[in-house]
């Protein structure tokens, strides 16, 4: 069984075919098509690698971790910290501490309310948001808002869907307590300005949270240089499981959190008169942890370091400046989000034909683009659109499957006709 964590045949100048020979999904075929995998800003696909690890943990390792003695504990154990151990790295994280694994993005971010903005947050302070944010960084705020009466503000974007960041201060007051900012928009692609936001917002003393989920896959993330307080990513984004994600928090905000959830592994002591919580970061880790997916996303982001977080970014944005070009070519399409810092996302509409037919007729050519509001409604609202098609790309995918999309598209329109 292969144990390797680096990619299969990775040589200094960037071969992408010898790439995709690790992704055994790959080599699926569709509709009697093969696969054109454009759906990476929902969830990207798994090396090998990963794989392997994932099976050799399964049938050589498994066993519930932390407190027992017994050899396959230990190692399940040992696997499971030091895959904190590599996320810390990942992120450049300065405490293996500050790295808590959660389900996803979204519970990351749930945490962060329920154990900081229910703590901190009271009637009539402000949170700052984003029109560009998922649902996940805007329900949870809503939810607090109800709860304790605090009130969000919402920063614009503009025409090309970048945030009107001249508009940013005047939203602060003595009232502001936290400011909540995407990285990378997963509907229109935007790179958002977040070093910057982050250093106004301490200039006020407002704490800053990053939703990463579309920036971890495919930007170099710095913690310590951004400077956030926190940071959210998920697994299944950057090759790896499921059901695991990443919340970065440092580590004296953390300390003053409340836990999220109450249960085995988050305490030091309980009793019915008095629990003591654990240290961080397990007093955020309650019950049997995905441990498996733990693993999993620890041996992805090796391979992800493995062929270079810059060589991933320079492919994509070939990719992106590419499939721009045609997609700009096709009369009756409309991209949706042209910020001039972008990641390799592309929304758009045609005219006269609703998304999900788009995609209906894509996945007949074995496309797999998104259809929807993409968990991002006020966007669509923004730019009075009902729904999308987004092709988001991966530094898996070639030039060629760029054609494919386009003449995918070419044809949808041919039926339309």
């Amino acid at each position: 069984m292969n144990a390797r964590a680096e990619p299969t045949h990775v040589t200094p100048a960037y071969d992408v075919e010898r790439v995709r020979a690790d992704f055994p999904i790959l080599q699926v075929e569709v509709e009697g098509k093969p696969l054109v995998y454009l759906d990476n800003a929902a969830s990207s696909q798994m090396p090998q690698p990963v794989i392997d690890r994932l099976v050799r943990y399964q049938t050589t390792e498994h066993a519930n971790i932390h407190r027992a003695v017994h050899t396959l504990s230990e190692r399940a154990t040992a696997a499971y910290e030091e895959a904190r151990a590599k996320l810390q790295r990942f992120i450049n994280a300065p405490d293996v501490r500050e790295v808590i694994f959660t389900s996803g993005t979204t519970e990351a971010i749930n945490l962060v309310m329920h154990g900081y903005g229910r703590r901190f947050i009271k009637a009539g302070d402000e949170i700052i948001l984003t029109t560009l944010e998922h649902h996940s960084n805007i329900v949870p705020w809503q939810m607090l808002a109800e709860e304790t009466g605090a009130i969000l503000r919402v920063l614009p974007i503009n025409d090309a869907g970048e945030l009107c960041l001249d508009d940013f201060e005047p939203l602060f007051n003595a009232r502001t307590k936290l400011v909540g900012v995407s990285h990378v928009s997963n509907a229109l692609g935007s790179i958002n300005p977040v070093k910057q936001m982050i250093a106004m917002a301490h200039e006020r003393g407002v704490p800053v949270l990053v939703d990463g989920a579309q920036a971890a896959p495919h930007l170099a993330v710095d913690v310590q240089d951004l400077d956030c307080d926190f940071y959210a990513f998920s697994g299944h984004k950057l090759c790896g499981p499921t059901g695991i994600g990443v919340l970065y928090g440092k580590a004296a905000l953390l300390e003053k959190m409340q836990p999220f959830k109450g249960g085995g592994d988050m305490i030091l002591s309980v009793s019915f008169e008095n629990t003591v919580y654990n240290t961080i970061p397990y007093k955020f880790e309650a019950g049997t942890p995905p441990i498996a997916a733990a693993i999993g996303v620890g041996a992805a982001v090796d391979y992800l370091l493995a062929i270079g977080m810059d060589t991933i970014a320079r492919h994509e944005h070939a990719l992106l400046q590419y499939a721009t070009g045609q997609l700009n070519d096709l009369p009756g399409l409309r991209l949706i989000g042209t910020a001039q810092d972008k990641a390799a996302v592309l929304s758009f509409t045609l005219d006269g034909i609703h998304p999900h037919d788009v995609g209906t007729l894509l996945n007949q050519e074995g496309i797999a683009v998104r259809t929807g509001h993409h968990c991002a409604q006020p966007v669509m609202t923004r730019f009075k659109v009902a729904a999308t098609t987004r092709a988001s790309f991966a530094f898996y995918n070639t030039m060629a499957e760029v054609d494919a999309l386009v003449a995918g598209i070419r044809g949808v329109q041919k039926v339309f006709a």
